[in-house]
């Protein structure tokens, strides 16, 4: 599948500001950028750096005053596609080392509180029909509410509340993941179906040996999601980040498909 994509960011910033911005769509195997083209505000430093697990790029400016982005790209995603149910859970012993570290309880995604649920909620259930199974619970128990959640609101938060945005439903699936020890992590995607448009977060699980991109909101299906980059939490896959204050202008996030 084909997809157009166009993000525009419109920012002020007072003083000179050390900005951290994550909004391309990576170059990895699963997906292949066609075109694209981002214009960048005039800065007094610019750099690309690596994102996490080397998925993606991160690009650092410094400057002050406004601060416009626009990016936009042709993207075909052509990753392989599974049904999760099939599919089985690595024992903990045989996992891949990079993997290790979505085991374990990040900073919004607090899954050592969550075992006693997981074991009484789920029992026996093993494997992909767990994971879909959870999937199915958080998008069952959730609301989708704009504005219910902000940058402080944990999975433990969630939980309790029972509404949030993508970021929420994503990090409680993550939580429920890897309380079961399934490494489980958030993933910053572009994606057809997302209402109303905007970066998206879902959660990507590690079964049968491979990544698979969930979404328990239910908005957007793995073969229509392109990724920008992944993390143990939303802290990693912010698309910006500024180390000092900005105020928004405007913000539009378009993802459309590409006929020709």
């Amino acid at each position: 599948m084909k997809m157009n994509i166009h993000a525009h960011l419109d920012y002020e910033l007072d003083e000179p500001t050390d900005v951290l911005l994550q909004l391309e769509a990576a170059a990895i195997p699963e997906q292949t950028v066609e075109w694209s083209d981002l214009i960048l505000p005039n800065a007094e430093h610019v750099a690309r750096v690596p994102a996490q697990d080397c998925i993606g790029e991160r690009i650092w400016l410094r400057l002050s005053g406004k601060m416009v982005v626009d990016y936009r790209a042709s993207v075909t995603v052509n990753r392989l596609l599974a049904d999760c149910r099939t599919l089985p859970k690595v024992p903990p012993h045989q996992l891949p080392g990079e993997t290790v570290p979505y085991l374990l309880s990040s900073r919004y995604c607090e899954s050592d509180r969550f075992q006693t649920f997981v074991d009484a909620e789920f029992g026996k259930i093993e494997g992909g029909e767990l994971i879909m199974a959870m999937r199915d619970w958080v998008h069952g128990h959730l609301s989708y509410v704009p504005g219910s959640s902000n940058v402080m609101t944990t999975a433990g938060d969630t939980f309790i509340s029972r509404q949030g945005i993508c970021r929420d439903y994503a990090h409680l699936m993550i939580c429920l993941a890897r309380a079961a020890g399934v490494p489980a992590r958030i993933a910053s995607v572009y994606a057809l179906g997302v209402n109303p448009p905007d970066f998206h977060a879902v959660a990507e699980i590690f079964l049968g040996g491979e990544w698979h991109l969930v979404d328990p909101t239910g908005m957007a299906k793995e073969a229509a999601m392109v990724k920008i980059g992944v993390g143990r939490d939303a802290a990693d896959i912010a698309f910006l980040t500024t180390f000092g204050n900005a105020r928004l202008i405007a913000q539009s996030v378009s993802v459309e498909p590409n006929l020709d």
